[in-house]
């Protein structure tokens, strides 16, 4: 996704917006997933595991993407 100008309000609310997206999805499909092999497989694990790696994930997502980031030398 190109960045948008710097400065720019609309810009800035569409990269957050963006990032809020990412770190949702990456919490939430690893428990969906978990949950359809829970069914599939008839096991009774999977999904709790899932939720486990996805909170997991989507935190390490959400500390990265809120990280200050450097300006280029």
């Amino acid at each position: 996704m190109p960045r948008p100008p710097a400065g720019s309000p609309i810009g800035d609310a569409l990269v957050w917006a963006y990032r809020i997206i990412g770190v949702a999805i990456a919490m939430f499909l690893p428990a969906v997933a978990g949950s359809w092999l829970d069914q599939r497989l008839g096991t009774g694990f999977l999904g709790g595991l899932g939720l486990v790696v996805g909170f997991t994930g989507g935190l390490a997502t959400l500390v990265r993407a809120t990280r200050p980031r450097r300006p280029a030398p």
